[in-house]
């Protein structure tokens, strides 16, 4: 069904923020030939953590707040990535999730964003029963390229949309603005989990997280096993939910990342045990250290899994 939430709207009032403080955020802004806009948070630009946040709140639709706190790991001063969401289901998989494979030629980037609720071709969007119509597209590529026009031309085909409509942000793995968009995942993944897991969403009222924000690694290979290693074995996640207790109880042990059977060792050391094939890696890896439930209409609290400090210093600073 249609939606009220205008998703790529939001995103684009953040877009035209960011896009006049160019400068000031350290980002560069250009028309893409044939049609369409480009936004390089990382690649040939510096970017910077406020880039990050405002790639992440784009990634969310508009529909989260993102913010920077600063923590600890094992007694070391850390940063945080904090999201919190009144909308966790529409922001976190009707957008942020990161399920539409861009590539041509040599070009491969995964897209993230509310573009994909307009192209709508996902299962997980039938799931949860949501799309949305546009003129213009916003979405968020994890890739060191600059889209090539035929990237533009394909997005605009498959929305529907004109090429000018469509506006694309890019920042690599291996850098501050792709570090901080990656690492405010946390409530994203701990609802992809649960919707593996069949669990009703609609029960889900509110969601806030924190991961702890890596250093920018050498390269992006490196900064993949920071990243994953920041939400698997750092994130603490609260889902604000609805209905009974003992559901929650049968559900919560298969939800944090300590469920699968490939836990326990930072995520560079698993992926290349797998020849680094994300396919080959256990699924239910991929989620958050910690999941509490807390119940709105019981008042009590369920908590699942906790982070593993050891592990994320060991894959940050070795």
């Amino acid at each position: 069904m249609a939606t009220t939430l205008d998703l790529n709207a939001r995103a684009s009032q953040i877009v035209e923020a960011m896009s006049a403080a160019a400068a000031t955020l350290r980002i560069a802004s250009r028309e893409i030939d044939g049609g369409g806009r480009f936004l390089d948070c990382g690649i040939k630009v510096r970017g910077g953590l406020r880039a990050g946040v405002d790639l992440a709140r784009i990634c969310l639709g508009g529909l989260a707040d993102v913010s920077i706190p600063l923590g600890d790991i094992g007694g070391r001063a850390a940063p945080l990535v904090q999201v919190w969401t009144d909308h966790p289901v529409q922001a976190c998989l009707a957008s942020q999730y990161a399920g539409w494979a861009l590539s041509e030629g040599k070009f491969f980037a995964m897209g993230s964003g509310p573009m994909r609720a307009v192209r709508g071709k996902e299962a997980v969007l039938e799931t949860i029963g949501f799309h949305e119509d546009s003129e213009s597209v916003v979405g968020v590529l994890e890739t060191r390229k600059a889209p090539p026009p035929e990237i533009v031309a394909r997005v605009a085909e498959e929305c529907g949309v004109e090429p000018w409509g469509v506006t694309l942000l890019a920042a690599p793995t291996a850098s501050l603005a792709g570090g901080v968009q990656i690492t405010a995942r946390s409530v994203e993944t701990a609802l992809h989990k649960l919707t593996e897991l069949k669990f009703d969403l609609c029960r889900i009222v509110s969601a806030q997280g924190t991961a702890p924000l890596p250093p920018v690694a050498r390269d992006d290979l490196a900064a993949i096993g920071r990243t994953n290693d920041a939400i698997l074995y750092g994130a603490r996640v609260i889902l604000h939910v609805t209905g009974d207790d003992e559901s929650l109880q049968e559900i919560g042990p298969r939800v944090p990342s300590s469920a699968s059977h490939d836990f326990g060792e930072p995520f560079a050391a698993i992926f290349a045990r797998y020849n680094n094939d994300f396919y080959a890696v256990d699924p239910h890896l991929f989620s958050p250290a910690e999941v509490v439930f807390q119940n709105l209409d019981t008042g009590k609290t369920h908590v699942f899994g906790g982070p593993r400090p050891e592990i994320v210093a060991k894959s940050f600073w070795g």
